[in-house]
């Protein structure tokens, strides 16, 4: 099969699927009860583009392939084609969209059965993974920024998809509208590259880009940097990622793992060329990914709901990535953006199982009469589950000690690169990579013991919902434990692809460096600076610490303390932890600076003018059509004599007109 065809099939499957499961249980209402057929169509239509996926990687490409389709949009010199590019920077990211994108929706199958929107929560997931590839695959950035947009809107379906909660369209409508403000940074930055580059495709953006002036190319890579942290949700705009929550554990698993959240990565690594042409701006990402990273580590250990402790684990890990970034190491943030999405999926998607097991409890617990408060998420309520669901603690465990970098797991590959990158970057001479480099091993510390601590508090001790002795959940079906079992087998083998530069003494190399430097995909600052062997091995073991430290930190305080360990917690760290409880009080600042003032000043400006002005408008044309209807209507005297001689006078009408 030729790359044009393969490449329409990719794209064009998960949109046929989101038609499909749509629009004909529209017209069909009785197809909504087939859930095995639903979920079928919904997980083949991904399924088979990640075969297709595969089937391209392993042909090769030694140079990138742009496939064109049709010209999109033309005005004088300039003209927009809808056209998909293959290289191996957009290879990866369709495998990692469609390949985990696929273990969720056989995930979904099993979590969302007996929901009486079932065939609409696919349809809404197929339309995101078509975005998605739109945005990873686009050859240019109008064609990304459609996928960009579409990611936007879908994420806005799904995380609001039990809209009758106030709490979760509330969410939704918050990820929507702050994803608009870095969406228009974005904008922004296409309207100077038309001015000045006369194109919006990558390959005459990288050609054109030498000819910007320093301060135009800052400009540009500072709003494309604004875009990003609106999608990957990095300090300003973090604060959405978090309520997300609010939506089922699928959407969480795809928005956090390997998709949304990731574009801002991907518009980096995919303008590296350009970005490494913006010194004092790389800086800036690096900072803003270490303060991000630190600052959500820290809000995580105050969480007592799993998803909200992931949700902000996730924040934290992008910000590695956007360290990484910021260090000129982009190959790095592509290597932990996959293996990211191997733990991180499988985390939620496990948190996802326990919450399914928990809701079990539920049910029987109000069965059996029992009224008290009692939420599925909370890790107060939770305890001794390895009992009940063994498969989910494995999988769950080895996803939290990749993700705390334990060494020989897929996150201690990536997470020590991007420390060795920012140390490597100081050591050359670039002084706010020390602050970096320190911030990352003290977020490296914290990662470990919060999720040692979600671990912990859901699977180890004792039982400590109500009743704990008569009620215990069960443990999940195959459609939700197979995807976690290849997970948790990514997560520990994933990150060989990485290989640190110590390994290449061993004649070992590092597969995705390679890959991705290949024929200029993703470009990255060569260091001037050698560190020494035994510096590299330093820091490596340095790193591992760091990674058994957290864990062994985190057991022996639970396991001695269990669910008081939450108290000592406070107590130890006082007026912090109220700071991290509440987030920094993130929301509480956006209430007061934007959004009540924005609300105070439309009641008091925008009000008057409406009920003046725009109602006036509209009562006026409504007096208008019933004074003319009034003087109208007396035509119709029901005389049906006058009613035919009306007739004859209009057809004489007509033909004197027509003889004229």
């Amino acid at each position: 099969m030729g790359a044009d065809r393969a490449i329409l099939l990719i794209v064009l499957l998960p949109a046929a699927g989101a038609v499909l499961n749509g629009l004909l249980p529209l017209f069909w209402p009785q197809l909504r009860r087939s859930e095995a057929l639903i979920g079928t169509i919904g997980t083949a239509v991904i399924a088979v583009p990640f075969v297709l996926a595969v089937t391209l990687f392993l042909q090769g490409f030694s140079e990138p392939e742009v496939v064109p389709f049709y010209t999109w949009m033309g005005a004088g010199d300039f003209s927009v084609s809808v056209a998909y590019r293959i290289d191996h920077l957009s290879l990866i990211m369709t495998l990692v969209v469609t390949g985990v994108g696929a273990l969720i929706h056989l995930y979904s199958i099993g979590y969302m059965h007996g929901d009486r929107s079932f065939w609409k929560f696919f349809a809404y997931l197929n339309l995101f993974i078509f975005m998605m590839l739109n945005l990873v695959l686009a050859d240019n950035l109008l064609v990304l920024f459609l996928g960009w947009e579409g990611v936007g809107l879908c994420s806005y379906l799904l995380i609001g998809f039990w809209y009758e909660d106030f709490k979760n369209s509330a969410a939704a409508t918050k990820a929507f509208v702050m994803n608009r403000i870095g969406d228009f940074a974005f904008l922004l930055a296409m309207f100077i590259l038309v001015r000045e580059v006369g194109s919006l495709s990558f390959s005459a953006i990288f050609a054109g880009a030498d000819q910007m002036s320093a301060g135009t190319l800052n400009a540009v890579v500072l709003l494309l940097f604004i875009g990003a942290t609106g999608k990957s949700a990095q300090i300003p705009l973090f604060t959405w990622l978090p309520d997300a929550m609010a939506g089922p554990t699928p959407v969480s698993a795809l928005i956090h793992a390997a998709t949304m959240v990731t574009s801002g990565l991907y518009l980096l690594a995919r303008m590296s060329s350009v970005v490494l042409m913006a010194p004092a701006v790389m800086a800036a990402i690096a900072v803003t990914g270490a303060v991000t990273a630190l600052v959500a580590a820290t809000i995580a250990i105050a969480q007592t709901d799993i998803k909200r402790v992931l949700a902000y684990s996730t924040v934290s890990q992008l910000g590695f990535m956007f360290m990484a970034s910021g260090v000129g190491a982009f190959f790095v943030a592509i290597f932990h953006v996959v293996t990211h999405a191997f733990f991180k999926a499988c985390l939620f998607l496990g948190s996802g199982s326990v919450i399914h097991g928990m809701h079990h409890v539920e049910r029987k617990l109000r069965h059996e009469g029992y009224n008290g408060a009692f939420d599925p998420q909370d890790m107060r309520t939770m305890g001794g589950l390895k009992r009940f669901m063994p498969q989910t603690r494995l999988t769950y465990m080895i996803a939290t000690l990749a993700i705390s970098g334990i060494p020989l797991t897929a996150g201690f590959f990536s997470k020590d690169e991007i420390l060795f990158k920012a140390f490597e970057f100081g050591y050359d001479g670039h002084a706010f990579a020390w602050f970096v480099w320190a911030v990352g091993i003290g977020t490296a510390l914290l990662t470990a013991f919060y999720m040692t601590r979600s671990y912990m508090l859901t699977f180890e001790g004792t039982s400590r919902w109500p009743r704990a002795a008569a009620v215990h959940p069960h443990e999940s079906p195959w459609t939700i434990t197979g995807p976690l079992m290849v997970l948790a087998s990514l997560s520990l083998a994933g990150g060989f692809i990485g290989l640190p530069k110590l390994a290449e003494k061993l004649g070992l190399s590092n597969w995705i460096h390679s890959y991705l430097a290949s024929h200029g995909p993703v470009a990255e600052i060569a260091a001037t600076a050698h560190v020494s062997t035994g510096m590299e091995i330093g820091l490596i073991l340095l790193g591992s610490l760091v990674a058994v430290g957290g864990v062994w930190w985190a057991w022996r305080f639970f396991a001695r303390h269990e669910l008081a360990g939450d108290g000592h917690i406070r107590v130890r760290f006082g007026g912090l932890y109220r700071w991290w409880k509440r987030s920094y009080f993130w929301d509480e600042f956006y209430g007061k600076v934007a959004v009540k003032p924005v609300i105070d000043g439309a009641e008091k400006a925008l009000a008057p003018l409406d009920s003046a002005v725009v109602d006036g408008l509209v009562n006026a044309v409504a007096r208008m059509a019933l004074r003319t209807s009034s003087m109208v209507r007396h035509l119709q005297t029901g005389v049906v004599q006058a009613y035919a001689l009306a007739i004859v006078l209009g057809v004489v009408v007509l033909i004197a007109l027509m003889a004229g």
